[in-house]
């Protein structure tokens, strides 16, 4: 009865849907590993926001980019604002709102500077109008704040009003445009009048739900060649002759 499946055609068959399915459970399982990863970022996260703070030179350089494992580390520095090098990142969204973010070079002991993301501010009559926002602190100060990693390059450094303006947050590229090294991360705290910049967790949701839906469409290939075994079989399936007209059915027929 099952004979055919040895046949050149159903082997054929045979091969590819499971070779389906094997493709489908690798990606399944690809998919969770990513899940996996992310959410080790986000307990790490968690992780550092209850942290005891360190202090900065324990984590950032100058000249390099701290590692990802880095981010959102909490870290602590003293020094004096320098706010006549103020850099304002413009084109920043905050709830579907175009505004600026608001970095202050914090001039440290040795005369390396730590770019400190007081916070943002929404833009002005448009987006390119700069509005008011508070004045950094005078004197020595002390700051806490996360680790943020560097933004890729993009565009050119400008400097309107007085303050530089760029899109994209990178040391090392903005370290050209100031009279002192800079670190190579840059750190983000809340200072009232600003709005502070939330961390960004990553997304887990998105590859949980693929790794689910691969695995059920490897399931469903092999449902789906079961399912054609089940109706070949049925069709092969030799079947009762029909009784002749006249004749009577021997099962129907009275015993006599």
């Amino acid at each position: 009865m099952y004979r055919f499946l040895l046949t050149r055609r159903w082997l054929g068959l045979a091969a590819l849907m499971f070779g389906l399915a094997v493709v489908m459970v690798g990606l399944g399982n690809w998919q969770l590993s990513r899940y996996q990863q992310k959410s080790a970022i986000n307990e790490r996260i968690d992780a550092a926001a209850v942290a005891a703070p360190v202090a900065v030179e324990n984590v950032l350089v100058t000249g390099r980019a701290p590692a990802r494992e880095q981010r959102y580390t909490r870290v602590t520095a003293t020094g004096r604002y320098d706010p006549t090098n103020e850099i304002l990142a413009r084109g920043r969204t905050i709830d579907d709102r175009v505004g600026y973010e608001i970095l202050t070079p914090l001039v440290l002991p040795d005369g390396t500077a730590l770019l400190v993301d007081r916070g943002w501010v929404p833009a002005g009559a448009n987006a390119l109008a700069i509005p008011e926002y508070p004045a950094a602190p005078t004197g020595d100060v002390t700051v806490t704040g996360a680790v943020r990693l560097p933004e890729r390059q993009l565009g050119k450094v400008e400097r309107t009003g007085g303050r530089l303006q760029v899109r994209r947050i990178n040391p090392a590229q903005l370290g050209r445009e100031l009279p002192y090294p800079v670190l190579g991360g840059y750190v983000s705290i809340e200072q009232d009048g600003l709005r502070p910049v939330s961390v960004e967790y990553e997304g887990t949701l998105q590859n949980g739900g693929y790794a689910l839906q691969w695995w059920a469409f490897a399931a469903l290939t092999l449902v789906g060649y079961v399912h054609l075994v089940r109706k070949q079989v049925r069709e092969n399936r030799p079947q009762s002759p029909e009784p002749a007209d006249g004749e009577p059915d021997r099962e129907s027929a009275p015993a006599g």
